[in-house]
């Protein structure tokens, strides 16, 4: 049977980073990349320099200078489409189908500032929205639950307790508001999602996938948080496997304060 090995990461400037992702490469040989907070328009994406690097196949939903996602594929991509959430015209999603009749979707979903108020603050207020749509979407795909499909990205939301480094200091602390982490759990219901890394991962015990640029010595604090996620439908509960979170890339020289996380999905 055949496998992609997959991951997903916040690049943090794909053209800024560019050797980092070469460095990924050479530990990992992946075959499906996708990238969030690319920060490039489509024009000035090194599709070139990605291609030389074996992704013959490249999907780019591209915004000068802010957010931004791609799928970088070995493999052929079909149906390549975004979805405009909250229609502000922000470079927030990519779906691709696989082969397989695997269909991938990758998001960024927006920060939404420091003040968890929607009232007071517009960002927060725009999060919510975001997820309120997502799992509107998702739920209008249950019925088709035999549909083989991968959801990744940077979710900026760390939904259960142990995926921050103190629950209790962090509850008023966008990422980990109750507003944000219940909406995050309708998200899961709505299409039956299983959360890969938690499903490897026991709930009970702390994981991060994000460390803050603040932190003179992050390893040292480790003051983390789990914002990137890496989930499969039910159809594909059998089918995952050699999942990881790559905690070492986050002591990359000019690293992105995400690191990679991925799994091999058989397909």
């Amino acid at each position: 049977m055949t496998s992609l090995l997959i991951a997903t990461w916040n690049i943090n400037s794909v053209r800024l980073r560019l050797p980092l992702i070469k460095q990924l490469l050479a530990a990992h040989p992946l075959d499906v990349l996708c990238l969030q907070e690319t920060k490039v328009a489509d024009a000035e994406f090194p599709s070139a320099e990605l291609k030389r690097l074996g992704f013959a196949h490249c999907a780019i939903n591209g915004q000068k200078g802010y957010h931004g996602v791609a799928v970088l594929s070995r493999v052929p991509l079909e149906k390549v489409d975004a979805r405009d959430f909250c229609s502000k015209g922000d470079a927030r999603h990519l779906k691709v189908v696989l082969p397989g009749d695997v269909e991938l979707h990758n998001f960024y979903v927006p920060a939404g500032g420091d003040i968890p108020d929607p009232k007071a603050n517009d960002k927060f207020a725009h999060k919510l929205q975001f997820l309120e749509e997502m799992e509107s979407l998702f739920a209008k795909m249950k019925s088709k639950r035999a549909a083989r499909r991968i959801v990744v990205g940077d979710l900026n939301v760390a939904p259960f307790e142990h995926d921050v480094w103190s629950h209790k200091q962090l509850l008023d602390v966008v990422s980990h508001t109750p507003a944000e982490t219940e909406r995050m759990k309708a998200i899961y219901a709505a299409h039956d999602w299983i959360d890969l890394t938690r499903s490897v991962v026991p709930a009970e015990h702390k994981v991060f996938s994000w460390w803050s640029y603040r932190n003179a010595d992050w390893e040292k604090s480790d003051r983390g948080r789990r914002l990137d996620h890496f989930w499969i439908s039910p159809a594909l509960k059998a089918a995952a496997s050699e999942h990881r979170i790559l905690r070492e890339a986050r002591n990359w020289e000019r690293p992105s304060d995400h690191v990679p996380v991925m799994a091999r999905i058989a397909i």
